[in-house]
């Protein structure tokens, strides 16, 4: 038994010998000492606005060794005034603590201490520490309609909050994505439920965001986008059928309420363009026998143009009752720009109105030829004569069908007529401007001056009404 006992320890001080067991584990090392600046300091972890931050004070010598059992003045700056916040005692390790409710101004939230000293110790004092904000996250909120009508202004909201709910009060920018960018349209100053409102009035389908700008205890905020649609405030005109060959630039928006028509002399810039296309050397009627007609219509797509035209001085105020009263009986007008922006033709001698009519244009005056009657002058030559929708009715030329067959045998109850009973023709009509070619020409309206009917016959010193050639075979 004593052999056996002999044997075990012999064993285990050749197993340590050789490393084969594990040594005794090494004294646990000593935390070492917190190093602790000299002098007086004051800190504080971030915090929120309207939170406790721990205000920590900490007072060491000259050799880093804390000061224990020495009382600290706090103080907190208003304005230009110190205010006395608390008296504190360091502990063993040097350091005394005070809950400070921060504002989220951070020149609200300055602190400084000072401690009067001792025998042994020098006075000390920090200087003014601001006290650092931990920033909220920002949340806004945008209200409003989906929808917006031409020419009129919807309500749009914001409502801004911290990320907890809080509201805030402050400056939000409205801003609107265009070309691909965001603009700033307006800043909106928020109330102290945080919220703001304001109107806008686009005039097509828009995106509009809040954005606010980063401050010290809130973050940078941004809405979800908004989209709007502009919707038309008339009715829009369903077609089947071809569309017109030619496109033109989106008109200009209507000015005004309702036609709004104006008449003037032919302005410089006009008749500059004119010349050479709509009017050359050997017209009948000169720029003095001429005035210019802006007036607002109903487009196919529901919304309100400006369009103008050149015209007779003795008839544009007839045509511009008949389109008056179409744009009251929301009759649209497909466009109506002047025949001069269609360049020359050589092949009509005037502006062209092959494009004219691919387009669907609407228009009067255009010193020209008969659209396939070559040496003939056109009735436009004298600007009594006034072509509508032109895409939808057909003229029947020498050559043809223009611009389009597939109208030739249908109509439409507002923009495309066949019988002197639609609503277009009457108008017309009660304005002085006879559909004189009936469904032949179908576009074709010729004014007879009011001051040319005399003992019931037409007369007018300048000119015909329709030129000798035209009387009885059809002219556009």
């Amino acid at each position: 038994m004593v052999l056996g006992k002999s044997l075990v320890v012999v064993c285990t001080l050749l197993a340590l010998a050789l490393g084969v067991l594990p040594a005794a584990a090494a004294p646990a090392e000593r935390p070492a000492p917190r190093e602790v600046p000299p002098g007086l300091t004051l800190s504080a972890p971030p915090t929120y606005a309207g939170q406790d931050a721990p205000v920590t004070a900490t007072l060491a010598d000259e050799a880093g060794e804390p000061v224990a059992g020495a009382s600290l003045r706090v103080e907190r700056r208003s304005g230009d005034t110190w205010a006395e916040v608390a008296v504190l005692t360091t502990a063993e390790d040097g350091t005394a603590s005070l809950p400070v409710t921060l504002t989220r101004r951070p020149e609200d939230n300055v602190l400084r201490a000072s401690w009067a000293g001792d025998e042994t110790h020098e006075p000390q004092a920090t200087g003014p520490v601001t006290l650092p904000l931990r920033r909220r996250n920002a949340r806004l909120r945008v209200k409003g309609p989906d929808e917006v009508v031409d020419e009129t202004s919807v309500r749009v909201a914001v409502r801004w909050t911290t990320g907890s709910g809080d509201p805030v009060v402050g400056e939000v920018a409205l801003q609107r994505k265009r070309n691909g960018r965001w603009r700033e349209v307006e800043v909106l100053t928020t109330d102290e439920r945080g919220r703001a409102h304001t109107r806008i009035a686009p005039r097509d389908d828009s995106r509009w965001r809040f954005r606010t700008a980063r401050q010290p205890w809130l973050e940078r905020g941004r809405s979800p986008v908004h989209r709007v649609d502009n919707v038309p405030p008339g009715s829009v005109v369903r077609l089947g059928g071809p569309d017109p060959r030619r496109s033109l630039p989106r008109a200009p928006r209507a000015q005004g309420e309702g036609p709004a028509a104006s008449i003037t002399r032919v302005p410089g810039k006009v008749w500059r363009s004119m010349k050479g296309r709509t009017w050359h050397r050997g017209c009948p009627v000169g720029r003095p026998q001429l005035r210019l007609l802006r007036i607002n219509y109903w487009g196919y797509d529901g919304y309100r143009y400006r369009g103008e035209l050149v015209a007779a001085a003795s008839v544009v105020g007839q045509m511009a009752g008949a389109l008056r009263d179409m744009y009251d009986a929301g009759l649209p007008i497909r466009s109506m720009v002047r025949a001069d922006r269609f360049g020359w033709s050589s092949r009509l001698k005037g502006a062209d109105d092959y494009a004219s009519m691919a387009a669907g244009n609407t228009s009067a005056f255009n010193c020209r030829q008969v659209v396939g009657r070559t040496g003939v002058r056109s009735p436009h030559s004298w600007g009594r004569a006034l072509d509508i929708n032109t895409w939808e009715n057909p003229y029947r030329s020498s050559h043809g069908l223009v611009p389009n067959s597939w109208w030739a045998s249908r109509s439409h109850p507002r923009v495309a007529w066949r019988s002197s009973q639609h609503r277009v023709v009457s108008i017309m009509r009660r304005h002085g401007l006879r559909w004189t070619y009936g469904t032949a020409d179908s576009h074709h309206f010729d004014a007879v001056p009011r001051s040319a009917k005399r003992g019931g016959h037409e007369h007018d010193e300048h000119a015909p009404v329709l030129p000798p050639e035209c009387a009885t075979e059809v002219c556009d």
